[in-house]
């Protein structure tokens, strides 16, 4: 498996729909959830391109996220910003649960100004989907078709998830993926073509060495 660098962080929106949202009686206040997935699993991406302008699809394999979700102490932040904390999974505000579709989330949203801001967006429509931050710790690359053509699709199998966020911005629709693990594919890709390239080479060779012989 190849070692992954640690400051290999990559971000992904998703959107599946409106985010639900609901309204509970607390210990003296009321509770305001917000939910929905995260990502869905074994579901392909629009397609990405790296910073070497190579294209590929995505899908995260189903149970990607355990080792994280076990481990991990999870943050919710409004639109990215690490001041802007809106939850986590260390007091239970942020709760992350995989099941068969994908990685579901429910989140407690604070009474502050952008817990109050994110339950405005959030409940009007505004902001409808949910970046991911992580670390990819193993994928697979393979070919698959789509529209018409062969590409590239990269399967994440294991996923070390730091952060979701709510956001009306997507963040990577309109920007390069950081994907050393494709630069390693084609270097392997490469050296396979050039083996069975000598392998014809050398069979060629012992056809015409055969028929000198035989003259």
């Amino acid at each position: 498996m190849e070692k992954k660098n640690k400051n290999d962080k990559e971000m992904r929106y998703m959107q599946f729909g409106n985010l639900e949202v609901r309204e509970s009686d607390g210990e003296g206040s009321k509770v305001r959830t917000i939910a929905g997935y995260v990502t869905k699993y074994n579901k392909e991406s629009q397609i990405l391109r790296d910073w070497w302008g190579d294209e590929f699809i995505e899908v995260v394999a189903e149970g990607a996220f355990n080792e994280s979700l076990e481990r991990n102490i999870i943050k919710a932040l409004w639109n990215h910003d690490t001041n802007l904390v809106l939850g986590s999974t260390k007091n239970n505000t942020l709760r992350l649960t995989s099941d068969n579709i994908g990685l579901k989330f429910e989140l407690d949203l604070p009474e502050n100004t952008w817990g109050n801001d994110a339950w405005e967006s959030i409940q009007r429509g505004d902001v409808d989907g949910v970046s991911f931050g992580f670390r990819v710790l193993d994928d697979k690359w393979s070919e698959t078709e789509k529209e018409g053509k062969k590409i590239l699709k990269r399967t994440l199998l294991k996923i070390d998830l730091y952060e979701i966020s709510p956001t009306p911005f997507p963040a990577y629709l309109d920007s390069e993926v950081s994907c050393r693990s494709l630069e390693k594919y084609r270097e392997k890709r490469k050296k396979e073509e050039e083996k069975r390239s000598l392998v014809k080479d050398l069979e060629k060779f012992d056809l015409q060495l055969e028929l000198f012989k035989m003259q």
